[in-house]
């Protein structure tokens, strides 16, 4: 019996290494395929420079943000190397990890899960590059420390807050930091003429605070003012309508700048839940028809509202 565990034992552990391999030799095969992709996005610079969901391409993005971050950060100056994202999960799918591993910046992610931290602590990446990974649940009364204490001030290179919340709240409240550029994710349905907000709620959870997952964030037009406020511009959202792009005024160069009109993308995806959790497949309208009548916080009027 003794045996046969430790040949069971040891037959795992070849599996597992064989895995680690194949998962290795995948993503060298798909970041030398963004290279090529990211070289031919530079000859492209000007038609970019006008329309940046044309650099568009996936690699550890959900969607094709990586393509749009590595033509940003070839494009425009940026001296510091580094970045902070939060809302990351398990960094398996995340719009800084090929800015990490392919241009060696260093930076700092958090998530709200001890578990999801503990994964990315364990994966060969961390020794690989300068990675901090927090595990911290982020308010407005947290995270300027949450980044002072982890050594970033000043100008950073990129920011993204995408934390299916209160990430206009969160973005307002940061001030020990200078980002060239910041990405936030922003809430479709919402439409783009109105300037909303769920209202701030230091322990905010989508799931619990309306059982379709359809209430939360902001709407662009109020990320695009609170980009005003802060010196930036808006240069465009990426193509499934759910972040949105913003470089500091002194850095944009020759990047075109847009309003929240021009640069609206209506998302396409169909992540609303019944009361039992399952997807229902809503689309367009029916999905501001499902928060229909919930509390929004008018950031141009400053007074709560109704959906």
């Amino acid at each position: 019996m003794l045996l046969k565990n430790h040949k069971l034992t040891s037959a795992l552990q070849l599996i597992n290494q064989q895995i680690s391999l194949l998962k290795e030799e995948t993503s060298v095969q798909k970041i030398l395929q963004a290279n090529i992709l990211s070289r031919l996005n530079n000859a492209n610079t000007p038609n970019i420079l006008q329309n940046i969901q044309l650099a568009e391409f996936k690699v550890f993005s959900q969607w094709g943000d990586d393509g749009i971050i590595q033509f940003l950060v070839n494009y425009l100056d940026i001296k510091t190397k580094t970045f902070i994202e939060f809302g990351v999960q398990d960094y398996t799918e995340a719009n800084t990890r090929f800015l990490l591993m392919n241009n060696n910046w260093s930076g700092l992610i958090m998530d709200g899960s001890a578990e999801n931290m503990e994964r990315v602590r364990q994966d060969d990446l961390y020794w690989k590059y300068n990675l901090t990974a927090l595990n911290a649940f982020i308010t407005c009364e947290n995270i300027n420390d949450l980044i002072a204490q982890n050594g970033f001030k000043g100008e950073i290179g990129l920011l993204h807050v995408d934390i299916d919340g209160n990430d206009y709240w969160v973005w307002k409240a940061i001030t020990g930091i200078s980002p060239v550029i910041v990405i936030v994710e922003y809430n479709s349905i919402f439409g783009k003429d109105n300037a909303w907000t769920v209202p701030y709620k230091a322990d905010f959870y989508r799931t619990k605070q309306h059982y379709s997952n359809l209430y939360f964030g902001a709407s662009l037009p109020a990320l695009c003012d609170m980009a005003e406020e802060k010196g930036y511009a808006f240069v465009g959202s990426n193509s499934h309508g759910n972040n949105a792009y913003f470089v500091r005024k002194d850095a944009v160069k020759d990047l075109k700048i847009v309003n929240a009109t021009e640069g609206y993308v209506l998302s396409q995806f169909r992540e609303g839940r019944d009361k039992e959790g399952r997807l229902t497949y809503a689309s367009g309208e029916a999905r501001l028809n499902e928060i229909k009548g919930l509390e929004v916080f008018n950031t141009r009027s400053g007074k709560s509202e109704r959906i």
